[in-house]
């Protein structure tokens, strides 16, 4: 019998953390993150992460764990979330795993088979100094069918898949990535009445998170990190460095702000609908 695990998906904003810390109280569990900002010390009001008081006493594990500086990527997910996974199982607990990241529910819960490679960071850097189309018409010539899954996915992934197919001088869509589902997964989402009604809660949010301190949040990483790579790519603070900047006046960057969340959603939304588990009607 397979460890049984509940899995609580969703775009930004759509109440799962709030799901997740219920779902907990109820079952005697304790919450795994699945999201890849949550792990970063010190993003805190862009990444939305949640406080001690929002947590309601309820153990969470994978969030707070390194530094910014240090690139954390989906095998080390992958590791750090089944370690917990089966510590929370040893204490007789229920293990939720909640955030929005889709990937790494897929590699977690689900059938992806992660393929094994080695960073090379000075290819990695080469890449990344070309731009995001031309990344895509090269992705496309080597392998296509990873050309359609990743076309609308950030920079970041396309060069990582590019990076993976140079270094194994094979295509990822020829490799053997499926593999059996390792945990019973029980799959939730909060309740989406509509796009629209998803969309006015971003807006909301983004609001919120100025009040609550996103400008001087973001003053304080700039002046102890300097633009490292995971910060300036962040949604949320990439918007308010071009406040900062000079470039946009505040109102023209939180507006961008809302707008970026607002897609970033939509591509969450799109990963999830390939989970037969979830019903998503919006």
């Amino acid at each position: 019998m397979k460890p049984k695990v509940i899995a609580v998906a969703g775009p930004t904003a759509s109440g799962k953390t709030a799901m997740a810390i219920t779902l907990a109280s109820q079952v005697n569990g304790e919450i795994v993150s699945a999201d890849s900002r949550l792990v970063y010390k010190g993003f805190n009001i862009a990444a939305a992460k949640p406080d001690m008081k929002e947590r309601q006493g309820i153990p969470h594990h994978l969030i707070d764990i390194v530094e910014p500086e240090f690139d954390y990527s989906v095998g080390n997910y992958y590791d750090d979330a089944r370690k917990a996974i089966y510590d929370i199982l040893s204490r007789g607990k229920t293990p939720i795993v909640a955030g929005g990241t889709g990937l790494y529910f897929r590699i977690l819960l689900e059938n992806y088979n992660l393929p094994r490679v080695e960073a090379d960071y000075k290819l990695r850097e080469m890449l990344d100094l070309k731009e995001k189309d031309e990344l895509l018409e090269e992705l496309k010539v080597l392998d296509n069918i990873t050309y359609e899954r990743l076309k609308d996915a950030n920079k970041r992934r396309i060069v990582r898949a590019l990076e993976v197919i140079k270094l194994l001088k094979k295509p990822i869509s020829e490799m053997d990535i499926q593999k059996e589902p390792e945990f019973d997964v029980e799959w939730k989402m909060p309740v989406l009445t509509s796009r629209k009604d998803l969309y006015e809660r971003i807006n909301k949010r983004v609001d919120m998170m100025v009040e609550q301190g996103l400008i001087e949040e973001t003053k304080y990483l700039l002046k102890k990190h300097g633009r490292i790579k995971n910060f300036v790519c962040t949604i949320g603070y990439q918007e308010i460095l071009s406040y900062l900047d000079g470039e946009w006046t505040l109102e023209e960057a939180l507006d961008k702000l809302k707008q970026h969340t607002r897609n970033y959603a939509k591509r969450q939304l799109t990963w999830f609908r390939k989970n037969p588990e979830l019903e998503i009607n919006i």
